[in-house]
């Protein structure tokens, strides 16, 4: 079955125009495409925009992918066996994003230390969450969608 990616790209760009941040663009929009529900959505990835609290760590769009895997390739049980599927994916999926996004380093994709007032400014006035932070969140999709 061939699916159309535009579909939920659209679908997590849309939320990220809304308001909702990277993690959580993400993490609804493949919500959506794995038919999954959750009650903790997209709460659960509230704390992961700009790199894990502003913080510029790993992206949001990656962080906010890894939550997705695990929500559709997950485990409740504490065995190791049970993980495999989903740490194989998150491994695929991380070494992707790295490839194709030059990086996986919030602060080092957009240019900006958003722990910094003054450089948060500058960031929100440079317009660098549509110009590149878009990228990353489509990107992101794209990757999970693809994933085997």
């Amino acid at each position: 079955m061939v699916v159309d990616k535009s579909v939920y790209v659209e679908k997590a760009v849309s939320h990220f125009k809304e308001g909702y941040n990277c993690a959580q663009s993400v993490l609804l929009a493949m919500q959506k495409f794995w038919n999954v529900e959750n009650p903790l959505e997209p709460k659960v990835a509230s704390a992961f925009g700009g790199g894990i609290g502003r913080r510029g760590s790993l992206c949001g769009a990656l962080t906010g992918g890894v939550i997705a895997i695990g929500l559709k390739y997950g485990t409740n049980k504490p065995i190791v066996e049970e993980r495999e599927k989903a740490y194989s994916l998150a491994l695929k999926f991380y070494n992707r994003f790295k490839k194709d996004c030059g990086g996986v380093l919030c602060r080092d994709l957009i240019g900006y230390d958003l722990t910094n007032p003054k450089e948060y400014e500058k960031a929100r006035n440079s317009n660098v969450f549509m110009d590149k932070c878009v990228h990353f969140i489509e990107k992101a999709v794209e990757i999970l969608i693809d994933l085997k």
